[in-house]
C-alpha cells in the first residue's frame, strides 16, 4: 500500500508559477512505481498532465503544459514534483498525484492505482 499526500498548492496571479509536491508513504517508494499528475476542474473530467517513468528517465505532458510543466522525482526523498511556470487561468483545478506498480509509463487515469487525496490550484487572471 502507498499513501500518497500532495502540497504545494494556491492561488497565483496568471504569469506565475507554482511546485506541487507529491510525498509518498507506505512501502518502499524509491523507484518503484511510476508517478503521474492529473487534475480536475470544476464540472470537468479528470484529464493527465505529466508523467514520470520510474527511475525518472522517461516523461510525458498533456499538450496543453508542454514548455510550461516539469515533472521530476527524487526517489531518495520519495517525493515526485510539479514544478508549473507561466500559470493560465485554464490551469485552475484540483491536482492529482497518482502511483502504479507496472513498467511501462501511462497517460492513462485507469493505470494509477493509488491516488492521493488532490491539492488546490487557483490561477487568477
Amino acid at each position: 500500500q502507498v499513501q500518497l499526500v500532495e502540497s504545494g498548492g494556491g492561488l497565483v496571479q496568471a504569469g506565475g508559477s507554482l511546485r506541487l509536491s507529491c510525498a509518498a508513504s507506505g512501502r518502499t517508494f524509491s523507484s518503484s512505481y511510476r508517478m503521474g499528475w492529473f487534475r480536475q476542474a470544476p464540472g470537468k473530467e479528470r484529464e493527465f498532465v505529466a508523467a514520470i517513468s520510474k527511475s525518472g528517465g522517461s516523461t510525458a505532458y498533456a499538450d496543453s503544459v508542454k514548455g510550461r510543466f516539469i515533472i521530476s522525482r527524487d526517489n531518495a526523498k520519495n517525493t515526485v514534483y510539479l514544478q508549473m511556470i507561466s500559470l493560465k487561468p485554464e490551469d485552475t483545478a484540483v491536482y492529482y498525484c497518482a502511483a502504479d506498480p507496472l513498467n511501462a509509463l501511462t497517460v492513462v487515469a485507469g493505470g494509477y492505482r493509488y491516488w492521493g487525496q488532490g491539492t488546490q490550484v487557483t490561477v487568477s487572471s
